[in-house]
């Protein structure tokens, strides 16, 4: 360590109760939704120690653990109620503690927060009858013995977790069962419980914290996650945060309290709480610090604090005690390693794009939108081993996918050559960054450029490779990134109709009555229906789906909602596009429906289609005959992610032969970067 780590504030350890953290690093709660059966096992256990061997100073586990049956996995929940978590977790805690690195486990009871159709279909239950937008189960009001019964679970729960070896645990209370307790709009309950007075009101919440030191005794460390103001009208203000604050502080029962403002029970608010790109970084981090001031407690907090030097400032300014950096410990694991190295400049950047927490939110693993090792930790380790045999590899196309390629192959130890055939990197994810609000995009670019660059990677743009070109380079693996164009003319008519593409790029600048069709139901329709939007054109936003972008996930689609609203976009489901003509000036649209045989015609000054692309693949298919695998990849070696994946069809030839990302079918940024990762892993 240098004398500058040495000094860094994020480096220095803090004391929690008899707990030593050796920096000021964590990554807070969330559900990565790996578990099996309800239990974090061992693909759960891999990704949890990796950010452990990568010196984050604590783990805290799960987003929630339930503590009981009616509260069942909204989103791959650990089960916390089952006796066989116990030695899971310990494992878990075991692994962890090899690398110095403190582990808890964060516990609730869902509450209104998740559906009846589930696990063992029993009623939700909630201290009122309002039903959570995002779930849609209308709860159960919940009765004195359902309390009493939650009770209980809690503590037990809580000694399962103390009996696994676990440092402590925090309890969730934002969104979920112990703080609609809290809130005067959720709890419609009468009585000790319920009403106007706030003692009531929380009474739920110290009786939980007493029933837990009845178990775990007083040294047992217990915190709490809370919103210190939901920003809900007549729900739980600020004050009332600030209140219940100091009343969990004055029971000497709790031991942290990691702050949050807001509420998650819609995506608008789920998104305000956990920003995206494009939003304001660390925007609750004052208030944070206010909480901190203003209670007492030792104070965890995080919300888009996605770079060292924020989470450097959160702490050195005495606003957070323990900064969460959670979503960029899911795109860079090693963070804190690289910060004692004096290797910030290496960290790879989370850039907001949130593809972690939208899959979650899916009922899909959590997974980082440009590091396709997380999650997958037991077959795509972090760390690239060196190839046994150094070869020459030639890359064509330096778009995400191909600069994976480039710089795992460089990784491996081999000779990497990139071919070009613009003036400056990117491919698509250029495009798309030239829109503000997800310029961060380029951050996936420019890491991988750095990290190539420091690796050797020979990059020569502004060229278009042919087979003569390629074949002079004596390649022993050429990788073919070339990507895909957009397709328009997928309906009568539709060449005469733009792609989203000329849109977003400025190419085209189309006003008047232009309508989006969007097939395809990602970004890139979307994105092209704002721009066009904030222009000043009279757009409409077609799909022939029942929602709107099916492939942006929900906290991506807030901010473009957000946009479209505001400059009153008309969106049409259900109605598919079926023919496109000239009518003086414009175009006249054909519009059916899958539901029936029904059709009508609407005048447009234009029209823009996003079907998605078709593959660039006429150099891949001209060099496939002159390779000795004769392009085939083995599936079976790489899903096993062992052996060499391109079989001898023709060992006599000179090169293997593989094309990637969209060069093979229109798919998004991961699956290009995923796929790069494992094939050159392999080479």
């Amino acid at each position: 360590m240098t004398e500058r780590t040495s000094r860094d504030p994020l480096l220095q350890p803090y004391q929690l109760k008899h707990l030593t953290l050796k920096n000021r690093i964590m990554t807070t709660a969330h559900e990565p939704a790996y578990t099996e059966d309800g239990l974090p096992k061992e693909r759960y256990r891999a990704y949890h120690e990796e950010r452990a061997r990568g010196g984050v100073g604590m783990v805290m586990t799960a987003g929630s653990a339930v503590v009981s049956r009616d509260s069942p996995a909204a989103f791959g929940n650990i089960l916390a109620w089952k006796d066989e978590v116990t030695p899971w977790m310990a494992k878990l805690a075991e692994a962890c503690h090899a690398h110095g690195c403190a582990v808890m486990i964060q516990l609730t009871h869902l509450g209104w927060r998740t559906r009846w159709d589930v696990g063992d279909w029993l009623p939700a239950v909630a201290p009122g009858p309002a039903r959570e937008p995002a779930h849609r189960a209308f709860p159960k009001v919940m009765e004195d013995w359902d309390i009493a019964r939650i009770i209980e679970d809690y503590a037990d729960a809580a000694e399962r977790m103390q009996a696994a070896g676990l440092d402590g645990i925090e309890l969730e209370a934002y969104g979920h069962l112990m703080d609609a307790f809290w809130s005067r709009q959720l709890n419609a309950l009468d009585g000790p419980y319920g009403g106007s007075d706030l003692d009531s009101r929380i009474k739920f919440s110290l009786e939980v914290l007493q029933a837990i030191r009845d178990r775990v005794g007083p040294e047992f460390i217990v915190g709490l996650r809370y919103t210190a103001d939901d920003l809900v009208e007549g729900s739980i203000s600020e004050a009332e945060g600030i209140e219940i604050g100091r009343r969990l502080k004055a029971t000497g029962q709790v031991d942290f309290l990691n702050v949050i403002r807001g509420r998650v029970d819609t995506e608008p608010r789920l998104t305000d709480v956990i920003p995206v790109q494009g939003m304001t970084s660390a925007p609750h981090l004052d208030f944070a610090g206010k909480i901190r001031a203003e209670v007492g407690l030792p104070t965890f907090h995080a919300a888009r604090i996605p770079d060292v030097a924020t989470a450097r400032h959160a702490v050195a300014e005495g606003k957070l005690d323990m900064v969460g950096m959670t979503r960029a410990h899911i795109a860079d694991p090693h963070i804190v390693a690289k910060i004692m190295a004096g290797q910030e400049d290496r960290i790879r950047p989370c850039v907001g794009a949130t593809y972690c927490l939208d899959r979650i939110y899916q009922a899909g693993g959590a997974l980082c939108i440009h590091n396709a090792s997380t999650g997958r930790e037991l077959e795509q380790p972090h760390v690239i081993e060196k190839a046994a045999t150094p070869r020459k590899v030639v890359v064509i196309g330096a778009g995400p996918g191909g600069l994976e390629a480039a710089r795992v192959a460089a990784e491996r130890g081999h000779a990497v050559t990139v071919l070009e055939a613009a003036d400056q990197p990117g491919g698509q994810i250029r495009l798309l960054a030239q829109s503000q609000r997800r310029s961060e995009m380029i951050g996936i670019i420019d890491w991988r450029m750095a990290q190539c660059e420091e690796l050797g990677v020979a990059f020569q743009f502004n060229t278009f490779a042919e087979t003569d070109e390629v074949l002079a380079l004596s390649p022993d693996l050429v990788v073919l990134a070339t990507g895909g164009l957009p397709q328009v003319e997928v309906l009568p008519g539709g060449g005469l109709a733009l792609s989203p593409w000329e849109v977003i790029s400025g190419e085209a600048k189309p006003s008047g009555r232009v309508l989006v069709y969007d097939e395809a139901g990602d970004h890139a329709g979307v994105q092209a229906a704002e721009l066009l939007a904030k222009a000043g054109a009279e757009v409409e936003l077609m799909n022939p789906e029942r929602g709107i972008s099916p492939e942006v996930l929900g906290m991506n689609f807030v901010p473009y909602m957000r946009a479209l609203q505001a400059h009153d976009v008309t969106f049409t489901v259900g109605r598919r596009l079926a023919a496109l003509e000239r009518a003086g000036n414009g175009l006249k649209a054909v519009v059916g429906t899958d539901y029936s045989t029904a059709t009508y015609e609407a005048l447009f000054d234009a029209v823009v289609i996003n079907a998605g692309t078709l593959p660039m693949d006429d150099l891949y298919f001209e060099l496939k005959p002159l390779s000795r695998n004769l392009g085939e990849v083995s599936q079976a070696v790489l899903v096993a992610a062992q052996g060499y994946p391109f079989p001898q069809r023709a060992p006599d030839a000179a090169f293997d032969l593989v094309r990637i990302g969209d060069a093979v079918a229109s798919r998004n940024i991961h699956a290009a970067i995923y796929e790069a990762l494992r094939l050159m892993r392999l080479s």
